[in-house]
């Protein structure tokens, strides 16, 4: 065990980002901070992707970023910073769906209703025809499975960590997301 202790400590010698890390949980503001800098256009990025739309995903990034605060004092070191982060804002987005879902109706007649509905922006239209043409169809863990791989270009154990299921069921998940979307544009 001595040895394992002493092989990070190397490692975060080596590590840039480690070293961020170190300093971030030891309160260093300016560590965070860049720490924040690195990383939240992936954070950004991931969040889109998961839910469609730029607004979401500001709200999604907004609260990881606060939420990381608290958070990084649970960062061990078992998996890279970079996947940690990606587990929590996979976490946060599913999250956001399961509560978007019992508000979903209820608000978006609210909404319409008083007028406070606003047109999406184009990048927003673009994406969400690109979402519902691409990968709507798939199941939820297919989908979820290939937004990290593809999406976030995560490894199979990366994204089978985030997911918390096996690094082979990912391989079969990503088999089936390609079998089904080439099924899909050939039946086009």
């Amino acid at each position: 065990m001595r040895r394992c202790g002493a092989r990070r400590v190397s490692e975060e010698r080596n590590d840039p980002e480690l070293q961020l890390v170190a300093a971030a949980r030891a309160g260093d503001r300016d560590a965070f901070a860049k720490l924040l800098e690195i990383h939240y256009d992936r954070i950004h990025g991931l969040a889109w992707q998961l839910t469609g739309t730029r607004a979401d995903a500001d709200d999604i990034a907004q609260d990881v970023c606060c939420a990381l605060v608290e958070k990084i004092h649970a960062f061990r070191g078992d998996a890279k910073f970079s996947t940690w982060l990606c587990a929590i804002t996979f976490n946060a987005c599913r999250d956001f769906r399961r509560k978007r879902r019992s508000f979903w109706s209820f608000s978006e007649k609210l909404t319409d209703l008083a007028g406070l509905s606003k047109a999406p922006d184009g990048r927003d239209m673009y994406d969400a025809i690109w979402v519902q043409s691409a990968i709507s169809r798939l199941k939820p863990a297919l989908r979820d499975t290939a937004v990290l791989v593809a999406g976030q270009q995560l490894s199979h154990a990366e994204a089978a960590e985030v997911l918390g299921i096996a690094e082979a069921t990912v391989s079969w998940r990503m088999h089936e997301v390609r079998r089904l979307i080439s099924a899909a544009a050939g039946s086009d």
